[in-house]
């Protein structure tokens, strides 16, 4: 049976989606962000006196705790959205609330701006004072900002210009490919009418005819956009180059770093610790070829699912072990965890209209955390419940900062979801015969060695591509697809085959328009592979994880990790996660040769 309490309770921001307090909240919302412009947009004694400054950040963290651009209609609406996306009503109220959320942060964005022009010498003084303490990160983001930031003026154009010149172009790329359908080969071998996300899933199915024919519907779609594409490339790296150019950044990976509130020589050594390491990817593309009985593997076989994985899991089931395996590691993961349900914070089950995936939700400080999941009784639901109950938790313990603390670096963003999945995997696989164990440890090798090796070929690309349009002032999508497949081929070695056809594939890839985004999800997971090393060697280790998941922005990733002992910028860091992978796939190694399987 369904639990009771599958679905969101949105009661605590509009209890309908035609609640006249929506009304209300808005014209609230409106008045206090006036409020907050018209007492400090015409005055500067607060850019001069650090007493005055305290006033100004109390007021403007107490709008952001309460209200933000959007408020709890925003909230709402986003939420709901993703319950029922194709509800003409809704999304139409969430546009206006967009709408009214623009106009918001383009009159309020003076604040920060001008903080950022302080002069130096009382930037010092604002940094020492002592009241002003709960601000100092929050304070010192914004002035190692601003030597980037142009005029009030200026930053209005840039804002403006962004749609036209950036999103605009990846929103077409993105709409061409979801209207783009194809018949394919299914499970049962019949020929189906698939999307293109779909058909990216049967790419995992051990029927040749099966994933051979999505690869080569994909590659059909792929060519026949790639000239379009080729020039959206083109377009947002002109774009980048351009606002690179005006601000002053030297590196193309500089922003990214900046809003990570990461340094640039952290990332650098990432990269270093992890490419010097292609050997281990090389090593497991090469024992799965094996394992699967083929020569060597398609570009496009390399996720192919290993052995079976039947045992269904409820949500109810998957939920007790989940909260069993939390208890043990903290007593308050576990009551977070459970007053989630209770409180109807997550939304179970797939439904007509709900946004596919799963994910983890807060909006400001005074607002409830939301959990999204599409259950259906896999062993890959019980892992995506841990992970997002894993943010939710994070997002829990940051509730301990001030609203302009209140958050996570994307650096270090996926550590807690991360950390809490692998420990319900551990869990289950202790109850799990050997042919069972191989199949999850490959599954998992499988998402090992995309988050890590892949991701970081994949940031290694972009270095590359930034690099050559900038020298060249175009790149083909033959000089494109070459660069791809050189990266690609980097991490993956000679036992995947760069077929004919993947030299198209960036161009689905859209995280690389999210720019050098997804170092993030290497950094993550590594991160949190340390963590969970040293909890395992000492339980109190969980009192500094904690610490962690707590401190949210109040300090840099650097600092929080360095007061608990660790050096994040440190290869000998990176390599001891790095070797937790190895260790994995040297222990699937040897299982698969105790049950000859290799």
């Amino acid at each position: 049976m369904k639990n009771k309490n599958d679905k969101w309770n949105l009661k605590p921001l509009l209890k309908s989606d035609n609640d006249p307090e929506a009304n209300n909240k808005r014209k609230v919302l409106l008045k206090e962000s006036n409020k907050f412009v018209k007492k400090w947009k015409n005055r500067n004694d607060y850019l001069k006196q650090p007493a005055i400054l305290k006033i100004a950040l109390d007021e403007y963290e107490k709008w952001q705790r309460l209200y933000g651009i959007w408020g709890d209609e925003g909230y709402y609406f986003m939420l709901r959205m993703q319950q029922d996306q194709t509800n003409p009503a809704i999304r139409a109220k969430f546009n206006k609330i967009q709408e009214f959320g623009i106009k918001i942060a383009n009159e309020i964005e003076f604040f920060e701006l001008r903080i950022g022009k302080i002069d130096k010498i009382t930037q010092k003084e604002i940094l020492s004072d002592k009241k002003l303490g709960k601000y100092k990160h929050f304070l010192e983001k914004i002035f190692d900002t601003s030597k980037y930031n142009l005029s009030e003026a200026e930053e209005r154009i840039m804002n403006l210009k962004s749609a036209t010149s950036h999103s605009n172009w990846e929103e077409m790329v993105s709409s061409l490919l979801s209207k783009e359908e194809r018949e394919v080969y299914f499970e049962t071998e019949k020929r189906v009418k698939k999307h293109l996300p779909e058909m990216f899933t049967l790419l995992s199915s051990k029927k040749k005819k099966v994933r051979d024919s999505s690869a080569k519907a994909i590659n059909e779609i792929l060519e026949k956009i790639s000239s379009v594409a080729e020039f959206e490339i083109n377009s947002i790296l002109a774009n980048k180059k351009v606002n690179d150019e005006l601000r002053g950044a030297k590196r193309p990976d500089l922003f990214r770093h900046l809003g990570d509130d990461i340094n640039s020589d952290i990332v650098d050594t990432l990269i270093e610790s992890v490419s010097k390491r292609f050997d281990i990817s090389q090593k497991y593309y090469k024992f799965k070829a094996k394992l699967l009985k083929l020569k060597k593997l398609e570009y496009h076989e390399r996720n192919i699912d290993y052995g079976k994985i039947e045992k269904e899991y409820s949500y109810e089931k998957s939920f007790k072990i989940i909260s069993s395996v939390f208890k043990k590691i903290d007593e308050e993961f576990s009551q977070i965890v459970n007053n989630f349900s209770k409180n109807k914070q997550v939304d179970v089950y797939p439904r007509k209209g709900k946004t596919s995936g799963a994910f983890c939700a807060h909006g400001q400080l005074s607002q409830p955390t939301y959990i999204l999941l599409n259950h259906t009784d896999k062993l890959t639901d019980v892992l995506t419940i841990a992970h997002e109950f894993g943010h939710g938790i994070n997002n829990e313990l940051m509730r301990k900062q001030n609203s302009l603390n209140f958050g996570s670096s994307t650096a270090t963003a996926e550590v807690a979801s991360t950390f809490m999945e692998d420990f319900v995997l551990e869990n289950i696989l202790k109850n799990s015969n050997d042919e069972l164990k191989l199949a999850i440890m490959t599954k998992k090798l499988d998402s090992d060695i995309s988050t890590i090796f892949r991701q970081i070929a994949c940031y290694k690309f972009e270095q590359e591509l930034h690099q050559n349009f900038r020298a060249s002032g175009h790149l083909s999508r033959e000089e494109i697809g070459k660069l791809f497949q050189k990266h690609m081929k980097s991490y993956m070695g000679n036992s995947v085959i760069q077929s004919p056809g993947s030299e198209n594939w960036w161009i689905y890839w859209s995280h690389i328009r999210s720019f050098f985004y997804v170092y993030s999800y290497a950094s993550g997971l590594l991160i949190s592979k340390s963590l969970q090393n040293s909890f395992k060697k000492d339980s109190r280790f969980i009192e500094k994880i904690k610490y962690f998941l707590s401190a949210g922005c109040s300090e840099s990733p650097k600092n929080i990790f360095s007061n608990i002992g660790i050096d994040i910028s440190k290869n000998s860091f990176w390599n001891q996660g790095i070797s937790e992978t190895e260790k994995l796939l040297n222990d699937t190694i040897k299982l698969a040769k105790i049950l000859k399987k290799i």
